[in-house]
């Protein structure tokens, strides 16, 4: 590994471990603290690519930050990247698992420490809810993609169906969408992109 990969990949292990010790809530709430991370502050990816490593890293196994972070560094800087950047995501919440699982046990039912999560819980949804209008933009002139995300949001909060069978429609309708160039919006075949 060249030198200047070699300190991409160090820069990975320190950025990604700061989102994994600043971040509560889980992986989707880290979605956007690593869009600014990679794509504004670094300009390791644009934002076209970072869609790509969302869509990519919420449909394969695993979690999504974990995901995120492996395919981000492998972008950056290649096998070493990638694993120095899954580490750098995954160390904090060990650590401070490790730390916290004794200390909660002793003060749980403290009403104090009941009002703390109380705010992180509150300041995890303020994040996700960010995310969605964040990634909505994205949808600017896409009926097809808008119209995707409308149903599956519909499939999995009202009727109960399970994830991996929105996942696997929403694929399917991806596929089928743009293979065939339709366009629901002008209600028959889309211009040939070509």
């Amino acid at each position: 590994m060249n030198d200047e990969k070699k300190q991409l990949a160090k820069q990975l292990l320190f950025v990604f471990f700061k989102i994994g010790l600043f971040t509560f809530g889980g992986g989707y709430a880290m979605i956007p603290l690593i869009e600014r991370e990679v794509v504004e502050s670094k300009g390791w990816i644009d934002e076209e690519r970072m869609m790509d490593v969302i869509a990519i890293s919420e449909s394969t196994p695993g979690p999504i930050a974990i995901n995120m972070a492996t395919f981000v560094g492998y972008h950056t800087a290649g096998v070493w990247g990638s694993v120095l950047a899954t580490l750098g995501v995954v160390l904090p919440s060990v650590i401070i698992i490790l730390i916290l699982s004794g200390i909660y046990t002793a003060f749980r039912s403290n009403v104090w420490v009941g009002y703390a999560f109380m705010g992180i819980k509150s300041a995890v949804c303020v994040l996700l809810i960010n995310n969605i209008i964040k990634l909505s933009k994205q949808f600017r002139g896409k009926f097809n993609a808008a119209l995707v995300a409308a149903a599956a949001f519909l499939l999995l909060a009202f009727l109960n169906v399970k994830g991996i069978f929105v996942i696997m429609g929403a694929i399917a309708a991806g596929i089928i969408t743009e293979l065939a160039h339709i366009d629901f919006i002008n209600g028959g075949k889309a211009d040939d992109p070509a």
